[in-house]
């Protein structure tokens, strides 16, 4: 017997400007996702910097309840990616930024993905899907923060 399961996701891109290795530094480090994303409660890194690096995560739930939404960096390329996995919460959805030059600024590509069992699909694929647009359309808060320093 087959569980289905459906795929949600969000994605978006944006130019900021300045240097890849800048913008690169500030997503490298989720430590820097409270100055852009909003529903961010908490959060503490535990190792350095890249792949392997664990966060613990407090994110805005139902009713403003804190929801743990931990994340593992499962890439890590200086100047070029950065990606991680959910290990904690309701959902445990992959994402992923990508870095390219773009005249003298940077082009971020912000990508969510989630695989939700049948249950979870029937009781909360709206709900993540509306999360994720959110976190993909908060982009230009991280543009503003960068932009600002």
């Amino acid at each position: 017997m087959r569980l289905m399961t459906k795929q949600v996701g969000a994605s978006s891109w944006i130019l900021i400007d300045r240097p890849v290795d800048t913008v690169f530094a500030f997503f490298g480090d989720a430590e820097n996702d409270p100055r852009w994303r909003p529903g961010v409660v908490s959060i503490a890194r535990h190792g350095d910097p890249g792949v392997g690096a664990t966060y613990s995560q407090q994110v805005a739930g139902p009713m403003g309840r804190p929801v743990a939404a931990d994340i593992e960096v499962t890439a890590y390329e200086p100047g070029r990616r950065v990606a991680f996995v959910g290990t904690a919460g309701p959902v445990r959805p992959r994402g992923e930024y990508v870095f390219e030059p773009a005249g003298d600024g940077t082009k971020v590509t912000f990508s969510l993905s989630a695989e939700l069992s049948a249950a979870k699909a029937i009781l909360m694929a709206s709900m993540v899907q509306k999360t994720m647009d959110a976190e993909v359309s908060a982009l230009p808060r991280a543009k503003d923060a960068l932009e600002a320093d």
